[in-house]
């Protein structure tokens, strides 16, 4: 069928044929197809290649990458745009330093690649189901395969069963962590910290050796565990920029091994630091970011009540505070939490009266003096039971602090609680009944013509001159040993 007369190439103005339907003329169309940049392909003698073959059947994939790249003459940046990944990404790949553990991103790389389906067993795109090799351009006889010798297979076969741990290990290493957390409160971080270093040297060690995959990732969780406890108690002991780095590393180790339970946790830590640092929008946000990770969890209490809710109170910010307060308090009843003033280091989650108590500090900065000594009624039936020095200073401090913030301050009551706190905790002291005892004299400084908060002051100078009480403060011009 002729086309319309006159019309022209569009690229050389010529004039087009009345039967060439086309925009180009013939030469134009050779040109245009010469100037097209070629198909990215890997070819298909590589697929043929015994060491592609074997890096492809131990899922070694970042060998498999760096031979695949090899035999077909590739950069790296001819197989990040087959497969997706980042330059970066896939040097770290292939160096050893990453692994492509992911299912989903290993059938990606591999599907981008083209890999035959009949060399891994994953469901590849666009492979039949009953897909096979195209008869090779070389005849069977004349392939040249190295065979390995079966000494050397039997030897490897070893090597790949012998491991530095067993589960005999594995469980002596989470029954040392348990007794790390069971023994906290009553003995502290100054004494208990060094127990905790060496368990975490000793995992290092086993880390740099060899284990089958499920000790490995038992070993990771360990590893993040211990690090995040060094951070608490980092905290505790008012070690805040040694808490920054032990919570970095347990949060690298328990995103690698896709915990969101114990990212959650480490999450809760970060924002503890961030809070005693007077840092309260970054302890807010350290606090969501647990929530969001992990938001139908346990560990979601202590987020809300322990961090969002005590840092947007100190921010003023009283309807997110108190709703913050409110979620936390829900979902202790929704996970039916343990009675109880859990650890304050446990990795379980919140027992009530544990939430109340945070609770109670959050509505300390909001000066709602009735919300802080219902919350604080609610954790008084626990105190003893529990063993606490800390929780016991805690709550007292609360509460004094509260009823000097009364319509009608009851001074004289505030100040024998003050120090009714610093006898509680005067061997074992931590950042935060140390930070909240400076606060209480603050908020009494207005009456201290008198007796009581002049003993009390008196008090707090002398707890803390004592060497077993020191706890670093933000205050303190330097440490002291």
């Amino acid at each position: 069928m002729a086309v319309e007369e006159g019309r022209r190439c569009a690229r050389c103005a010529c004039r087009l044929s009345r039967y060439n339907e086309d925009q180009l003329c013939s030469a134009c169309t050779r040109l245009a197809q010469d100037d097209a940049p070629p198909v990215l392909r890997v070819p298909d003698h590589v697929w043929r290649d015994p060491a592609v073959q074997g890096a492809l059947a131990a899922w070694d994939f970042g060998l498999a990458s760096r031979v695949i790249r090899e035999r077909a003459s590739f950069r790296q940046e001819d197989i990040a745009t087959l497969t997706g990944l980042s330059q970066a990404y896939l040097s770290m790949l292939e160096s050893g330093a990453r692994k492509l553990t992911n299912i989903a991103k290993a059938i990606e790389f591999l599907g981008g690649l083209g890999v035959p389906g009949h060399l891994v067993a994953l469901p590849l795109p666009g492979q039949p189901a009953q897909w096979r090799p195209a008869a090779p351009a070389v005849p069977i006889a004349e392939l040249r395969v190295e065979w390995e010798d079966p000494l050397a297979i039997v030897r490897r076969a070893q090597s790949m069963a012998s491991v530095n741990v067993d589960d005999a290990t594995l469980a002596a290493l989470r029954g040392s962590l348990d007794d790390l957390v069971e023994r906290y409160e009553t003995v502290g971080p100054q004494a208990l910290a060094p127990r905790a270093v060496e368990i975490r040297g000793l995992l290092h060690t086993l880390l740099s050796g060899s284990q089958h995959p499920r000790q490995r990732h038992e070993l990771y969780v360990l590893a993040a565990m211990t690090s995040g406890l060094l951070g608490y108690m980092a905290v505790n002991a008012g070690r805040l920029p040694t808490s920054r780095s032990y919570s970095a590393e347990a949060l690298q180790l328990a995103t690698e091994v896709e915990d969101n339970s114990l990212v959650a946790w480490v999450r809760g830590t970060q924002s503890l630091e961030a809070y005693y640092d007077g840092r309260y929008a970054e302890a807010h946000a350290f606090a969501m970011a647990g929530v969001d990770r992990a938001p139908d969890s346990p560990q979601a209490i202590r987020l809300l009540a322990n961090g969002a809710a005590r840092a947007l109170s100190k921010r003023g910010d009283r309807a997110a505070a108190e709703h913050a307060a409110q979620q936390a308090l829900e979902l202790a009843d929704r996970f039916a939490t343990p009675e109880g003033l859990t650890p304050c280091i446990s990795f379980e989650p919140y027992g009530r009266a544990r939430t109340f108590a945070n609770v109670a500090t959050a509505y300390v900065s909001l000066g709602d003096v009735a919300k802080v000594l219902h919350y604080a009624e609610q954790v008084d039936a626990h105190i003893d039971s529990a063993d606490s020095a800390w929780s016991r200073a805690l709550v007292a401090l609360d509460v004094a602090s509260a009823v000097v913030q009364q319509p009608q301050p009851d001074v004289e009551r505030a100040m024998a609680l003050g120090q009714s706190a610093l006898r509680a905790s005067s061997s074992r002291p931590i950042r935060s009944v140390v930070q909240r005892a400076h606060e209480l004299e603050q908020q009494a400084n207005k009456w201290r013509k008198l007796p009581e908060v002049r003993e009390y002051a008196e008090a707090l100078r002398t707890w803390r001159a004592k060497p077993a009480s020191y706890v670093v403060c933000a205050s303190d011009p330097a440490p002291r040993t």
